[in-house]
């Protein structure tokens, strides 16, 4: 199991992340940041795979994935 974490504060909504996660879990969120964009969220974290491809392709570096060990 994977954990997704935005920095949502230097998010700026560009919905890069909701496009490339393959398990379409990441969605714009309702609530808006400081700077006024609507931020990126996961709705559903237990169907992370933990792949990166939100990771890699955020033009901010605003995400970070940590991959659980499997027991």
């Amino acid at each position: 199991m994977a954990k997704v974490t935005f920095w949502e504060e230097r998010c700026k909504g560009c919905q890069l992340c909701t496009t490339a996660c393959p398990k379409k879990i990441i969605t714009m969120a309702s609530n808006i940041n400081e700077m006024g964009y609507h931020v990126a969220s996961v709705t559903e974290q237990k169907k992370c795979t933990g792949c990166g491809l939100c990771v890699i392709i955020c033009p901010d570096m605003v995400i970070e994935v940590e991959r659980g060990r499997e027991n």
